[in-house]
């Protein structure tokens, strides 16, 4: 804390996330200054909450004048060009060394642009994402900045005092250069949604397609919760799918809630920039897919009526092999979000540490699992064996040899649940992409040749031959008489 009688940060933005953020500052002995475009807000959250000492700036200007220099200020305001107004209202305010901190879920290339705004000015500008929902901004979030190294530096008492605790350690680390921060935030929300649709789909092959009642549902993802699926998003499924709806005593709450999933569009973002990278992301994809479609409810329903498909009860199919369809789809759907931070590592030049990123999400973050620290293990230099080859982090999860063979010992039960839900008319986007997922990537000499020949027939585009790869021809194919 500041003996000046100068705060030492700043908050922008005191909405549930912006505000339970300052909460968790000052209760790390930070003093904090807060701004809220409705001053009254601002003041209603102090006088609310006056352990936290928050001083209230009624102007940017009055904010910036508050604050020990270098300063620092986070803006937890909404993504787009709300982020922009705010920097150009705070731009002619600042001074050498000032800090400013993006801290919501904006688009990567948006924080591109404001970094390369900011390196023409004296001050500097970090993009950060936070992760844990409101809780985890009042508790202990998992921190993903990136940017300016000196910033980093200037910012890590800060952050490492806020951030969850795990085994691990502080959930907070540098995620690399320029816009790395949000690039990593918008694959862990990525992650997430790719999660969160793998496990929804086997709750409802359990409760639709095998008859289940909730409560045997939410039994068995307890259990799960106690074994290698730990995870938060298996534990708070358990406790949802007990949940009461009050307004129907005797109902669970969700069969009550409209199936129709909302979206903030970081899965999107994923996916596209996936495509941009050339990394297949099929099981967020899918999750995205999914969740549009879910949007289209009144199309749906008039789906089913007009073509009535077929519905049956999934036959075949254990507990064992609902579980073991579950991990080995998650493993592919974090193999595929990992690649592409490698890819974009790479390609973008953030110098991005997998293992650390890893490492961070083991605790604050949605996607906390027990299983990320195995993660983190394969990514580790210290977990390798020593040789040039051996030096090297796997190519992808999958292959880490663990992992593979977690993969290897699940494969016969994925491959039930996924036959036996499509031949039951089931959905099951996620699970079934992930399998055709792995079964690509496991086969040697795919369908590509094919699709090879008829680009070259329609389009002259070339191929190469098995027997010289890497030389590119072109055949005049024989044409039939129709």
């Amino acid at each position: 804390m500041s003996d000046t009688g100068l705060c030492d940060l700043a908050v922008v933005g005191l909405g549930v996330m912006g505000g339970n953020l300052a909460r968790n500052f000052a209760s790390r002995g930070l003093r904090v200054a807060g701004y809220q475009r409705t001053v009254e807000h601002a003041h209603a959250l102090a006088a609310a909450h006056p352990e936290a000492h928050l001083r209230v700036a009624s102007s940017l200007a009055e904010l910036v004048g508050m604050l020990e220099r270098p300063r620092r200020i986070v803006l937890m305001v909404n993504a787009g060009p709300a982020v922009d107004s705010v920097l150009d209202q705070l731009d002619p305010l600042l001074e050498d060394g000032d800090i400013v901190v993006d801290g919501g879920n904006s688009l990567y290339t948006d924080t591109d642009r404001r970094v390369a705004r900011a390196e023409a000015r004296p001050w500097r500008f970090v993009g950060m994402g936070v992760s844990g929902g409101a809780e985890g901004a009042l508790l202990g979030p998992s921190i993903m900045p990136g940017g300016d190294r000196y910033a980093w530096e200037r910012l890590r008492h800060p952050l490492e005092a806020i951030a969850a605790r795990s085994p691990s350690g502080v959930c907070v680390t540098y995620c690399g250069r320029g816009s790395a921060g949000h690039f990593v935030k918008m694959v862990h929300n990525g992650i997430e949604y790719g999660d969160m649709q793998l496990i929804a789909e086997v709750a409802s092959l359990m409760r639709e397609g095998m008859g289940w009642p909730w409560g045997q549902v939410a039994d068995t993802f307890a259990g799960w919760n106690r074994g290698e699926l730990e995870s938060y998003l298996i534990e708070i499924t358990a406790d949802i799918l007990r949940a009461p709806d009050p307004q129907n005593p005797g109902a669970l709450l969700i069969d009550a809630i409209l199936d129709r999933a909302g979206q903030k569009g970081t899965g999107k973002w994923t996916v596209v920039a996936a495509a941009e990278h050339g990394v297949p992301i099929p099981t967020i994809a899918a999750a995205v897919d999914a969740r549009l479609l879910s949007a289209a409810k009144d199309l749906r329903e008039r789906a089913e009526a007009a073509l009535r498909p077929s519905r049956g009860v999934v036959q075949g199919v254990s507990p064992d092999d609902l579980r073991d369809a579950l991990y080995a789809a998650k493993i592919a759907s974090y193999t595929q979000g990992f690649a592409l931070l490698q890819a974009a590592s790479e390609a973008r030049d953030y110098g991005t540490n997998l293992a650390e990123i890893a490492r961070i999400w083991t605790g604050g973050c949605i996607i906390r699992a027990a299983f990320l620290e195995r993660i983190r293990a394969s990514f580790a230099p210290a977990s390798r064996p020593s040789g040039p080859e051996g030096s090297e982090r796997p190519e992808l999860l999958v292959l880490a040899p663990d992992f593979a063979a977690d993969v290897a010992r699940r494969l016969p039960g994925w491959r039930r649940v996924v036959a036996a839900a499509a031949a039951a008319g089931h959905p099951i986007p996620g699970l079934a992409a992930s399998l055709a997922w792995f079964d690509t990537l496991t086969r040697s000499r795919g369908s590509a040749s094919l699709i090879q020949a008829q680009r070259d027939y329609f389009g002259s585009h070339t191929y190469e031959r098995v027997d010289a790869p890497g030389v590119f021809v072109h055949t005049e194919w024989p044409r039939s008489s129709q």
